[in-house]
Protein backbone atom coordinates (compact mmCIF):
# COMPACT_ATOMS: atom_id res chain seq x y z
CA UNK A 1 0.00 0.00 0.00
CA UNK A 2 1.47 3.50 -1.17
CA UNK A 3 0.78 6.82 0.23
CA UNK A 4 1.34 10.19 -0.95
CA UNK A 5 2.36 13.34 0.92
CA UNK A 6 -0.92 14.43 1.45
CA UNK A 7 -2.73 11.27 2.55
CA UNK A 8 -1.22 8.12 4.77
CA UNK A 9 -2.55 5.37 6.21
CA UNK A 10 -3.06 3.69 9.67
CA UNK A 11 -2.54 -0.19 10.38
CA UNK A 12 -3.46 -2.43 13.42
CA UNK A 13 -1.08 -5.21 13.35
CA UNK A 14 -2.28 -8.17 15.75
CA UNK A 15 -0.41 -11.27 15.84
CA UNK A 16 -2.40 -14.49 16.05
CA UNK A 17 -0.63 -16.98 19.03
CA UNK A 18 -0.30 -20.58 18.46
CA UNK A 19 -3.07 -21.66 20.42
CA UNK A 20 -5.33 -20.09 17.75
CA UNK A 21 -6.78 -17.30 20.57
CA UNK A 22 -6.50 -13.88 19.60
CA UNK A 23 -3.75 -12.23 21.41
CA UNK A 24 -4.32 -8.09 22.20
CA UNK A 25 -2.52 -6.54 24.82
CA UNK A 26 -2.16 -3.30 24.27
CA UNK A 27 0.17 -0.71 26.69
CA UNK A 28 -1.30 2.44 25.39
CA UNK A 29 1.49 4.09 27.75
CA UNK A 30 4.57 2.70 27.15
CA UNK A 31 7.70 3.85 29.34
CA UNK A 32 9.61 4.13 25.79
CA UNK A 33 6.76 6.35 24.22
CA UNK A 34 6.07 7.98 27.30
CA UNK A 35 8.86 8.86 29.31
CA UNK A 36 6.62 10.89 31.76
CA UNK A 37 3.11 10.52 32.67
CA UNK A 38 0.95 11.54 29.99
CA UNK A 39 -1.33 14.20 30.28
CA UNK A 40 -5.34 13.85 29.76
CA UNK A 41 -5.20 15.71 26.55
CA UNK A 42 -2.67 13.40 25.45
CA UNK A 43 -4.94 10.17 26.17
CA UNK A 44 -7.88 12.31 24.27
CA UNK A 45 -5.95 12.63 21.26
CA UNK A 46 -4.68 8.98 20.78
CA UNK A 47 -8.03 7.73 21.81
CA UNK A 48 -9.63 9.93 18.83
CA UNK A 49 -6.51 8.39 16.66
CA UNK A 50 -7.56 4.56 17.47
CA UNK A 51 -11.22 5.28 16.83
CA UNK A 52 -10.83 4.39 13.06
CA UNK A 53 -13.58 1.61 11.13
CA UNK A 54 -11.55 -0.69 9.51
CA UNK A 55 -12.21 -1.30 5.72
CA UNK A 56 -10.60 -4.58 4.98
CA UNK A 57 -8.07 -7.12 5.77
CA UNK A 58 -4.46 -7.89 4.56
CA UNK A 59 -2.10 -10.91 5.26
CA UNK A 60 1.77 -10.53 5.94
CA UNK A 61 3.37 -13.82 5.73
CA UNK A 62 6.52 -12.44 6.28
CA UNK A 63 5.53 -11.07 9.91
CA UNK A 64 2.66 -13.64 10.22
CA UNK A 65 0.18 -11.11 11.41
CA UNK A 66 -2.80 -9.68 10.70
CA UNK A 67 -3.25 -6.40 9.25
CA UNK A 68 -5.78 -4.43 9.40
CA UNK A 69 -6.07 -1.60 6.89
CA UNK A 70 -8.42 1.49 7.82
CA UNK A 71 -9.51 4.03 5.57
CA UNK A 72 -7.07 6.65 4.26
CA UNK A 73 -6.61 9.86 7.23
CA UNK A 74 -5.32 12.95 5.97
CA UNK A 75 -1.74 13.55 6.93
CA UNK A 76 -2.26 16.98 7.87
CA UNK A 77 -4.87 16.08 10.08
CA UNK A 78 -3.45 13.44 12.45
CA UNK A 79 -0.30 15.52 12.74
CA UNK A 80 -2.59 18.33 13.46
CA UNK A 81 -4.00 15.99 16.13
CA UNK A 82 -0.51 15.26 17.44
CA UNK A 83 0.81 18.44 18.19
CA UNK A 84 -0.26 21.18 20.45
CA UNK A 85 -1.34 24.58 20.00
CA UNK A 86 2.53 25.94 20.09
CA UNK A 87 3.44 23.25 17.69
CA UNK A 88 5.24 21.03 19.91
CA UNK A 89 4.66 17.43 19.17
CA UNK A 90 2.32 15.98 22.41
CA UNK A 91 3.22 12.70 21.57
CA UNK A 92 6.75 11.75 20.76
CA UNK A 93 7.87 9.85 17.69
CA UNK A 94 11.02 7.62 16.72
CA UNK A 95 13.40 7.93 14.01
CA UNK A 96 11.96 7.36 10.45
CA UNK A 97 12.20 3.80 8.71
CA UNK A 98 12.68 2.85 5.16
CA UNK A 99 9.55 0.24 5.36
CA UNK A 100 6.17 1.57 5.51
CA UNK A 101 4.93 -1.57 7.24
CA UNK A 102 6.62 -1.77 10.63
CA UNK A 103 7.21 -5.68 12.10
CA UNK A 104 5.98 -6.07 15.08
CA UNK A 105 8.05 -6.26 18.31
CA UNK A 106 8.62 -9.50 20.07
CA UNK A 107 8.34 -7.41 23.18
CA UNK A 108 4.20 -8.08 24.46
CA UNK A 109 2.33 -4.97 24.27
CA UNK A 110 3.86 -1.82 21.92
CA UNK A 111 2.92 0.79 20.49
CA UNK A 112 4.90 2.38 17.79
CA UNK A 113 5.19 5.52 15.91
CA UNK A 114 6.50 5.33 12.70
CA UNK A 115 7.68 8.52 10.27
CA UNK A 116 8.64 7.98 6.88
CA UNK A 117 9.93 11.18 4.78
CA UNK A 118 6.16 11.21 3.24
CA UNK A 119 3.68 8.86 5.07
CA UNK A 120 2.78 8.91 9.50
CA UNK A 121 1.73 5.43 10.47
CA UNK A 122 0.48 4.05 13.08
CA UNK A 123 1.17 0.43 14.69
CA UNK A 124 -0.38 -1.43 17.47
CA UNK A 125 1.31 -5.20 17.91
CA UNK A 126 0.20 -7.60 20.04
CA UNK A 127 3.31 -10.66 19.67
CA UNK A 128 3.55 -13.93 20.31
CA UNK A 129 4.73 -13.69 23.47
CA UNK A 130 1.66 -11.87 24.73
CA UNK A 131 -0.37 -14.95 24.94
CA UNK A 132 0.96 -16.74 27.97
CA UNK A 133 0.29 -13.46 29.85
CA UNK A 134 -2.45 -13.17 31.98
CA UNK A 135 -4.73 -10.13 31.37
CA UNK A 136 -5.90 -8.15 34.47
CA UNK A 137 -9.30 -7.89 34.90
CA UNK A 138 -10.09 -10.90 32.50
CA UNK A 139 -13.19 -13.24 34.89
CA UNK A 140 -14.35 -15.30 32.20
CA UNK A 141 -12.24 -17.69 29.62
CA UNK A 142 -14.56 -19.32 27.06
CA UNK A 143 -11.94 -21.90 25.51
CA UNK A 144 -10.99 -23.19 28.78
CA UNK A 145 -14.31 -23.40 30.97
CA UNK A 146 -16.64 -24.85 28.22
CA UNK A 147 -13.72 -28.07 28.22
CA UNK A 148 -15.79 -29.77 31.24
CA UNK A 149 -19.18 -29.01 29.14
CA UNK A 150 -17.43 -30.62 26.14
CA UNK A 151 -16.74 -33.68 28.05
CA UNK A 152 -20.44 -34.08 28.57
CA UNK A 153 -21.54 -33.92 25.09
CA UNK A 154 -22.91 -37.54 24.98
CA UNK A 155 -21.73 -39.35 21.97
CA UNK A 156 -24.07 -42.26 21.63
CA UNK A 157 -27.29 -41.53 19.29
CA UNK A 158 -29.67 -42.62 21.82
CA UNK A 159 -28.78 -40.23 24.27
CA UNK A 160 -30.13 -36.51 24.14
CA UNK A 161 -27.51 -33.78 22.94
CA UNK A 162 -29.97 -30.91 24.58
CA UNK A 163 -30.03 -32.17 28.23
CA UNK A 164 -27.95 -30.18 31.09
CA UNK A 165 -29.38 -30.24 34.94
CA UNK A 166 -32.03 -32.46 34.05
CA UNK A 167 -32.32 -35.13 37.04
CA UNK A 168 -33.62 -38.33 36.65
CA UNK A 169 -36.56 -37.34 39.15
CA UNK A 170 -37.35 -33.98 38.01
CA UNK A 171 -37.76 -36.34 34.39
CA UNK A 172 -40.16 -39.19 36.38
CA UNK A 173 -42.24 -36.44 37.80
CA UNK A 174 -42.66 -34.56 34.58
CA UNK A 175 -44.03 -37.70 33.26
CA UNK A 176 -46.18 -38.62 36.24
CA UNK A 177 -47.96 -34.86 35.99
CA UNK A 178 -48.41 -35.77 32.15
CA UNK A 179 -50.15 -39.37 33.45
CA UNK A 180 -52.26 -37.20 35.89
CA UNK A 181 -53.37 -34.31 33.38
CA UNK A 182 -54.52 -37.65 31.28
CA UNK A 183 -56.65 -39.12 33.65
CA UNK A 184 -58.30 -35.60 34.75
CA UNK A 185 -59.37 -35.56 30.77
CA UNK A 186 -60.43 -38.80 30.83
CA UNK A 187 -62.93 -38.13 33.68
CA UNK A 188 -63.93 -35.19 32.25
CA UNK A 189 -64.55 -36.49 28.74
CA UNK A 190 -66.62 -39.65 30.69
CA UNK A 191 -68.86 -36.60 32.25
CA UNK A 192 -69.27 -34.56 28.61
CA UNK A 193 -70.68 -37.65 27.38
CA UNK A 194 -73.23 -38.11 29.93
CA UNK A 195 -74.58 -34.84 30.24
CA UNK A 196 -74.91 -35.21 25.99
CA UNK A 197 -77.04 -38.29 26.01
CA UNK A 198 -80.86 -37.70 24.50
CA UNK A 199 -82.60 -38.70 28.36
CA UNK A 200 -80.39 -36.22 29.92
CA UNK A 201 -79.67 -33.63 27.70
CA UNK A 202 -77.96 -30.82 29.48
CA UNK A 203 -76.16 -28.89 26.57
CA UNK A 204 -74.41 -26.63 28.54
CA UNK A 205 -72.79 -28.67 31.21
CA UNK A 206 -72.17 -31.10 28.04
CA UNK A 207 -69.96 -28.13 26.56
CA UNK A 208 -68.43 -27.35 29.85
CA UNK A 209 -67.08 -30.66 30.46
CA UNK A 210 -66.12 -31.41 27.16
CA UNK A 211 -64.14 -28.01 26.73
CA UNK A 212 -62.17 -28.97 30.41
CA UNK A 213 -61.18 -32.27 29.18
CA UNK A 214 -59.43 -30.43 26.05
CA UNK A 215 -57.75 -28.46 28.22
CA UNK A 216 -56.27 -30.86 30.33
CA UNK A 217 -55.12 -32.67 27.55
CA UNK A 218 -53.60 -29.82 26.19
CA UNK A 219 -51.39 -29.42 29.29
CA UNK A 220 -50.59 -32.85 29.05
CA UNK A 221 -49.01 -32.26 25.23
CA UNK A 222 -47.57 -28.88 27.13
CA UNK A 223 -45.70 -30.87 29.13
CA UNK A 224 -45.00 -33.71 26.86
CA UNK A 225 -43.31 -30.93 24.74
CA UNK A 226 -41.18 -29.46 28.18
CA UNK A 227 -39.89 -32.99 28.41
CA UNK A 228 -38.66 -33.60 24.95
CA UNK A 229 -37.12 -29.65 25.17
CA UNK A 230 -35.33 -30.64 28.41
CA UNK A 231 -34.04 -34.28 26.89
CA UNK A 232 -35.90 -36.34 28.69
CA UNK A 233 -38.66 -39.07 27.60
CA UNK A 234 -42.23 -39.34 27.55
CA UNK A 235 -43.25 -42.11 29.08
CA UNK A 236 -47.14 -42.44 29.03
CA UNK A 237 -49.03 -44.61 31.50
CA UNK A 238 -52.58 -46.48 31.99
CA UNK A 239 -55.23 -44.19 32.40
CA UNK A 240 -57.52 -45.80 35.22
CA UNK A 241 -61.77 -46.05 33.78
CA UNK A 242 -63.79 -42.97 34.80
CA UNK A 243 -67.34 -43.82 35.66
CA UNK A 244 -70.11 -43.89 33.20
CA UNK A 245 -72.63 -42.57 35.41
CA UNK A 246 -73.05 -39.29 37.43
CA UNK A 247 -76.76 -39.37 38.99
CA UNK A 248 -77.05 -39.02 42.60
CA UNK A 249 -79.64 -39.71 44.46
CA UNK A 250 -79.57 -36.57 47.17
CA UNK A 251 -77.47 -34.34 45.42
CA UNK A 252 -78.38 -34.29 42.03
CA UNK A 253 -76.41 -35.15 38.58
CA UNK A 254 -75.08 -31.60 38.78
CA UNK A 255 -74.20 -30.70 41.86
CA UNK A 256 -72.33 -33.87 42.04
CA UNK A 257 -70.39 -34.05 38.61
CA UNK A 258 -69.31 -30.01 39.41
CA UNK A 259 -68.43 -31.28 43.05
CA UNK A 260 -66.10 -34.11 41.42
CA UNK A 261 -64.57 -31.72 38.74
CA UNK A 262 -63.57 -29.31 41.88
CA UNK A 263 -62.14 -32.18 43.76
CA UNK A 264 -60.10 -33.43 40.79
CA UNK A 265 -59.03 -29.45 40.21
CA UNK A 266 -57.66 -29.52 43.75
CA UNK A 267 -55.74 -32.79 43.36
CA UNK A 268 -53.94 -31.67 40.17
CA UNK A 269 -53.19 -27.77 41.96
CA UNK A 270 -51.61 -30.11 44.83
CA UNK A 271 -49.64 -32.65 41.88
CA UNK A 272 -48.88 -29.84 40.49
CA UNK A 273 -46.98 -28.15 43.74
CA UNK A 274 -45.59 -31.38 44.27
CA UNK A 275 -43.75 -31.44 41.05
CA UNK A 276 -42.21 -27.74 41.73
CA UNK A 277 -41.18 -29.34 45.08
CA UNK A 278 -39.14 -31.89 43.33
CA UNK A 279 -37.85 -29.12 40.96
CA UNK A 280 -36.74 -27.08 43.77
CA UNK A 281 -35.17 -30.04 45.96
CA UNK A 282 -32.91 -31.04 42.54
CA UNK A 283 -32.36 -26.84 41.90
CA UNK A 284 -34.21 -26.98 38.81
CA UNK A 285 -34.63 -23.46 38.62
CA UNK A 286 -35.96 -23.70 35.09
CA UNK A 287 -38.71 -26.27 35.81
CA UNK A 288 -39.45 -24.57 39.05
CA UNK A 289 -40.24 -21.30 36.29
CA UNK A 290 -42.44 -23.06 34.24
CA UNK A 291 -44.56 -24.56 36.28
CA UNK A 292 -45.39 -21.57 38.09
CA UNK A 293 -45.75 -19.38 35.06
CA UNK A 294 -47.22 -22.24 32.49
CA UNK A 295 -50.05 -23.74 35.30
CA UNK A 296 -50.48 -23.02 38.98
CA UNK A 297 -51.70 -18.84 38.27
CA UNK A 298 -54.07 -21.10 35.99
CA UNK A 299 -55.31 -23.49 38.27
CA UNK A 300 -55.98 -21.44 41.18
CA UNK A 301 -58.45 -19.50 38.27
CA UNK A 302 -60.05 -23.14 37.81
CA UNK A 303 -60.81 -23.66 41.44
CA UNK A 304 -62.33 -20.61 41.83
CA UNK A 305 -65.31 -20.78 39.06
CA UNK A 306 -65.83 -24.25 39.76
CA UNK A 307 -66.35 -23.26 43.39
CA UNK A 308 -69.00 -20.65 42.31
CA UNK A 309 -70.42 -22.67 39.93
CA UNK A 310 -71.21 -25.68 43.11
CA UNK A 311 -72.55 -23.05 45.44
CA UNK A 312 -74.76 -21.62 42.76
CA UNK A 313 -76.25 -25.03 41.60
CA UNK A 314 -76.24 -25.99 45.44
CA UNK A 315 -78.61 -23.25 45.93
CA UNK A 316 -80.57 -23.53 42.89
CA UNK A 317 -81.17 -27.49 44.31
CA UNK A 318 -82.12 -30.75 41.53
CA UNK A 319 -85.40 -29.23 40.02
CA UNK A 320 -86.39 -26.40 37.14
CA UNK A 321 -83.00 -24.15 38.28
CA UNK A 322 -80.92 -26.60 37.40
CA UNK A 323 -81.98 -26.09 33.38
CA UNK A 324 -81.50 -22.61 34.01
CA UNK A 325 -78.15 -22.79 34.94
CA UNK A 326 -77.32 -25.07 32.36
CA UNK A 327 -78.76 -22.19 29.72
CA UNK A 328 -76.36 -20.06 31.52
CA UNK A 329 -73.33 -21.81 30.68
CA UNK A 330 -74.72 -22.43 27.37
CA UNK A 331 -74.59 -18.88 26.52
CA UNK A 332 -71.62 -17.97 28.46
CA UNK A 333 -69.59 -20.34 26.69
CA UNK A 334 -70.82 -19.24 23.48
CA UNK A 335 -70.64 -15.61 24.22
CA UNK A 336 -66.52 -16.49 25.45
Amino acid sequence: MRSDARESSSFLCVTLAPTHSLSLSLSLFNSSLFPGSPNSRQIHILSLVLRIQFSRFLWMPSSSALVLAPMSLKASWVLSLLKGDSGSTLLPLPSSVSSPFLPCSTKPSTVRFARGRNEQFLVVCASKGASNRQLSGVVFEPFEEVKKELDLVPTSPHLSLARQKYSDQCESAVNEQINVEYNVSYVYHAIYAYFDRDNVALKGLAKFFKDSSEEEREHAEILMEYQNKRGGKVKLRSIVMPLSEFDHEDKGEAVFAMELALSLEKLTNEKLMNLQKVAEQNHDVQLMDFIESRFLAEQVESIKKISEYVAQLRRVGKGHGVWHFDQMLLHEEAAA
